[in-house]
């Protein structure tokens, strides 16, 4: 046989794009069409409604940035057209190939219901199947006019990212309204020669399969008449039906699918808009629900269910009947899909925590699964915290990102770093938007890691961030790939089903210990610093006054503790740890209303706390200790002076006279306070940090230097850094001034001043205090530049095999070593308030109150001796997708701790987070807990959540070790309870002599819930 390939498969292509494609919608008429534009942000269907409207015509411009234009659409179905499927066609003017991030409106009744959404890939909207001719319809539509910040992919800076600067042209030109008829059997035939032709080139030349497929095509375009499509449609697809009948292999590979819209929470639009587009993606949802019995929806982010709730019932209303009729799962199980590294162990818990709370109240459904297929890594606390908010597995997609390596499994049981274990999955079709075309099924297939043990993947389908989510196109693909020759077995069905079958056919899957660290997305961990200060600062203050509600609520008669207040305050903090936020990597409007957002958290939080100790009572100066461990330190009172102070852990003690053991000198460029000695050089670095108690030298070069990298990744700039930033750079080493400006003898600072680059300006003070071998290093920068990164590095004098960094609930330990290329990928890594490197008894901290990025390298001396340097990364410079990141001031302090044991680092971490609060207070004879035994940390001291009265105690072991010991109660205990995260019992706790004890294995958390006697 001649080959022929070529000739058909060209043959296909014409006619199926330019003659049966067109030949979809058989009749149409147009919509009359007024316009109203809003003004200003968005408005209520009511106002929308009253206000006057002008004639509007199609190929006009319209829509300025974030503005929002209101249609209405007036018109008449034929009285011809009876028996026929009607439908509205709307193409507002959409734009390049991503069906989100662009123009999409919701289209009302005219009572205000919302009906469904248009978007580039799903402009219809059903009017009547069958029409009996002559319907009448009025729509009212709410068009968004969002930028296409993606245009260009990504390679120009633009000023479309805030309506500040976005300006007022229009971005869209509307191209159609129409009433049409939906002529099915054309329909039908362009779906069944789309899965056939991109099956067909998908398999291999060899495969007979290929060629039956290619040759019933051929025959099939015999039997279109190009004169009339529709009526010869139906015997094209009797053509084609032999070949579609042909049932899967009986060893093919069954995929899941899912219908999913991955909406980000805020990206390259504001919250307001995410608000919309979560109304109009659940219209269409809930409208292809109604269209197909056999459609499951799996929706993750309660915080997404909830705007709708408030602000669209009719929406919400149908999500209640579709998760009754078994359609609508909602998954995930969290607030929103969280960055997966920055935010606090606390506060991942209280993701888990509202996010579950939520579906068991709303729908009566616990899910099962943690669901985050988009964050830039995930850290190693997450099996453990996944299983005590009730959880049995937990699915991402984002390693297939990995810039270096391969990730070895797509199903495997995933081990934190306290030893629990979560059954996980990783969809080999690599995308959370999947659309079952045949590139997608053969990627799945080839891509599945598991063959031979495992057979069945997970495809979470449906267009995402505003493309409206899964079509029925999608579900049509899905059907006819259901039990398929040469394709894998789709079935659409719950992702509790789908782990359900995986684990049953692979329990002995691999395991991967430790974090899932992506190889991508690096620059995550330092990009917008103000927002993730904020965020740290946040989630402070949140356990600052937890803390001292409770005490209040224990010791005050009449004090009400603050359950609303705080419920509300926690959702602000966990919305904007949403994994596009947080991170950095959102349009410059994101970050201005987050940083706007954090400071009005911090007021609240600070009236809330204020009003704890005050009602306490009076009675004199007392110092408040929010850390978990004993502090004896200077602080600052209400006139500025230091004063020295012991405060017990949890606890409050008075402002007294006692002294330090030794004072602090402050000479020349010396500060000294018999535990430390540091020696500033004249360019502004430490030239020595001599460890007095272990007579040691702590650095090996010059200490703090601060070094100004060019910072251009080869793509992703708010996102990426890339290695190839470390080969070009200038050390800051020509200070304006350096001076003492404090000599106390609590009290030794010394002031460096810089001017460099483009007009920036960094002045740090460099304070050590009495009793304390801690440096601190109180940061300010005016920061003026583009497209760098500055980084601060401490060179120190120890052989660390390995670097440790706090994670949420304990903390990790990575190489210093590049031996393998996982081990090289690593070149940028992710720390909460501390990094430790040691050697055999000597260990040295770089702690800090808002970074997460840095690196650690080593490098062996010419005296044999090793260097390890910590250097933390201070802030970034990217101009895309926010020109203006990080631009203006930010204030921040790190600090340097030699001979630092584990412990020393997390009780320093506590310290410089949690700085010591004075107040006119009575305070409270003992803190509400404490606790006997070394390792045991307590992380959050509440009230339970449902206002019965019982302390609830959240503790870890942090150190990596084994730890026992008493926790003990500053009221009288009626009994405990060991509980989940969301406080539900598990088991009685020990109770012994008043107190309850405690054991834990290696980062063990556990939720003790207290009873007052």
């Amino acid at each position: 046989m001649h080959d022929e390939r070529r000739r058909i498969e060209e043959r296909v292509e014409r006619v199926h794009n330019q003659r049966i494609k067109p030949a979809i919608y058989a009749a149409t008429v147009p919509f009359e069409v007024e316009a109203w534009q809003a003004p200003g942000e968005p408005v209520s269907f009511e106002e929308a409604a009253a206000a006057r409207y002008a004639p509007f015509a199609m190929d006009t411009p319209w829509g300025p940035p974030w503005g929002t234009t209101w249609f209405r659409m007036r018109g008449q179905v034929p009285a011809e057209w009876a028996g026929r499927r009607v439908e509205a066609v709307i193409d507002l003017g959409f734009v390049g190939d991503w069906p989100g991030n662009q123009a999409e409106a919701l289209v009302h009744l005219s009572d205000g219901r919302p009906l469904k959404a248009v978007n580039p890939l799903n402009q219809y909207v059903p009017i009547a199947n069958p029409a009996t001719g002559g319907e009448q319809i009025d729509y009212l539509v709410e068009a968004a006019s969002n930028p296409d910040i993606l245009a260009d992919n990504f390679s120009k800076i633009t000023p479309m990212g805030d309506v500040l600067t976005a300006g007022d042209k229009p971005l869209y030109t509307f191209q159609r309204a129409d009433i049409a008829v939906l002529d099915e059997n054309v329909w039908h035939l362009d779906l069944d020669i789309q899965v056939l032709s991109e099956l067909m080139v998908h398999l291999a030349e060899h495969e007979p399969r290929r060629h039956e497929i290619l040759h019933a095509l051929d025959r099939a375009m015999d039997a279109v008449d190009l004169d009339d499509i529709s009526g010869s449609a139906a015997a094209v697809r009797e053509v084609l039906a032999p070949v579609l009948a042909k049932p899967a292999n009986a060893s093919a590979h069954v995929i899941s699918g899912v219908g999913h819209a991955h909406i980000d929470s805020a990206w390259l639009w504001p919250i307001r808009e995410t608000k919309r587009k979560t109304s109009r993606t659940f219209s269409n949802v809930t409208s292809l629900a109604d269209e197909y019995d056999d459609f499951i929806f799996a929706c993750s982010q309660a915080q997404q269910y909830e705007w709708v709730r408030d602000n669209y019932p009719h929406v919400w209303a149908r999500i209640q009947e579709s998760v009754k009729k078994g359609q609508w799962a909602p998954v995930g199980g969290m607030w929103v899909e969280s960055d997966g590294n920055l935010p606090g162990g606390e506060a991942i818990a209280r993701q888990l925590v509202h996010g579950k709370r939520f579906f068991i109240e709303h729908f009566g459904i616990e899910t099962k699964g943690v669901w985050l297929p988009d964050s830039f890594g995930y850290n190693a606390a997450y099996p453990q915290l996944a299983k005590l908010a009730g959880n049995e597995w937990f699915l991402t997609q984002k390693i297939s990102w990995n810039q270096t390596n391969k990730f070895p499994h797509h199903t495997f049981w995933w081990e934190g770093i306290d030893g629990t274990r979560i059954f996980t999955h990783f969809p080999p079709v690599d995308t959370y938007n999947a659309r079952f075309s045949g590139e997608e099924m053969d990627r799945a297939v080839r891509n599945y890691q598991e063959k031979g043990a495992g057979t069945r993947s997970l495809a979470p389908f449906g267009w995402g961030d505003g493309g409206g989510g899964p079509t029925r196109e999608i579900m049509e693909r899905a059907r006819r790939l259901a039990d398929l020759e040469g394709s894998p077995k789709v079935v659409v069905e719950h992702p509790d089903e789908f782990f359900a079958k995986a684990r049953a056919e692979y329990e002995d899957a691999p395991v991967w210990e430790g974090e899932l660290y992506l190889e991508l997305h690096r620059a995550t961990y330092t990009s917008q610093a103000r927002t993730k200060q904020g965020n740290r600062r946040s989630e402070h203050k949140l356990r600052e006054a937890e803390l001292w509600a409770t005490t209040a609520a224990l010791h005050a008669p009449g004090y009400a503790y603050p359950y609303e207040k705080l419920d509300r305050l926690w959702k602000t903090v966990l919305l904007h740890q949403f994994h596009d936020i947080l991170p950095g990597s959102s349009i410059a409007w994101v970050h201005r209303e987050a940083e706007a957002e954090y400071a009005r958290v911090a007021e609240e939080l600070e009236v809330l706390t204020a009003e704890a100790v005050a009602a306490l009572g009076g009675g004199g100066t007392r110092v408040f200790n929010t850390s978990p461990y004993d502090r004896a330190e200077v602080v600052r009172t209400a006139d500025g002076a230091p004063a020295y102070v012991e405060v017990p852990a949890s606890g409050s003690a008075p402002l007294t006279d006692a002294g330090p053991a030794q004072p602090v000198t402050a000479e020349g460029r010396v500060l000294d306070n018999g535990l430390v000695r540091v020696e500033v050089a004249e360019d502004g670095t430490l030239s020595s940090v001599r460890d007095l108690r272990a007579g040691r030298e702590v650095l090996a070069g010059a200490g703090n230097l601060l070094r100004l990298h060019t910072d251009l990744p080869n793509y992703w700039d708010a996102w990426d850094i890339d290695k190839h930033y470390r080969n070009r750079f200038t050390d800051l080493l020509e200070p304006e001034s350096v001076a003492v400006v404090e000599a106390e003898p609590l009290v030794g600072a010394i002031r460096v001043t810089r001017s460099f680059g483009k007009g920036s300006k960094i002045t740090q003070t460099i304070t050590v205090r009495a009793d304390s071998p801690r440096i601190d290093f109180e940061t300010e920068i005016d920061w003026h530049e583009a497209e760098k990164i500055l980084k601060a590095g401490f060179p120190v004098d120890v052989r660390a095999p390995h670097s440790s960094a706090e994670i949420q609930f304990g903390h990790v330990q990575r190489p210093t070593h590049t031996n393998t290329s996982w081990e090289a990928a690593r070149f940028e890594v992710s720390g909460h308030r501390w990094v430790h490197v040691a050697e055999p008894g000597y260990g040295v901290a770089v702690i800090n109150d808002s970074t997460y990025g840095h690196d650690v390298t080593r490098t062996v001396r010419e005296d044999g001796g090793t260097t390890t340097t910590v250097a933390l990364s201070l802030v970034r410079a990217p101009r895309i997708p926010d020109p203006e990141a990080d631009q203006g001031k930010h204030r921040f302090t790190y600090s340097l701790l030699p001979g630092a044991s584990i412990e020393d680092a997390v009780a320093e971490g506590y310290a410089l987070n949690l700085p010591l609060r004075v107040a006119d207070s009575a305070g409270v004879p003992e803190p509400v807990v404490s606790v006997d035994g070394e390792g045991i940390t307590v992380e959050a001291v509440k009230l339970a959540d449902d206002e019965s009265g019982d302390v609830v105690v959240r503790l870890y072991e942090s150190r990596g070790g084994r730890a026992q010991g008493v926790l003990r109660t500053g009221f009288p205990l009626a009994g405990g309870q060991v509980t989940d995260l969301l406080e539900r019992p598990l088991e009685d706790a020990e109770v012994v002599d008043g107190g309850v004890r405690v054991q834990l294995r290696p980062f063990q958390i556990l939720t003790l819930r207290l009873g007052r006697g």
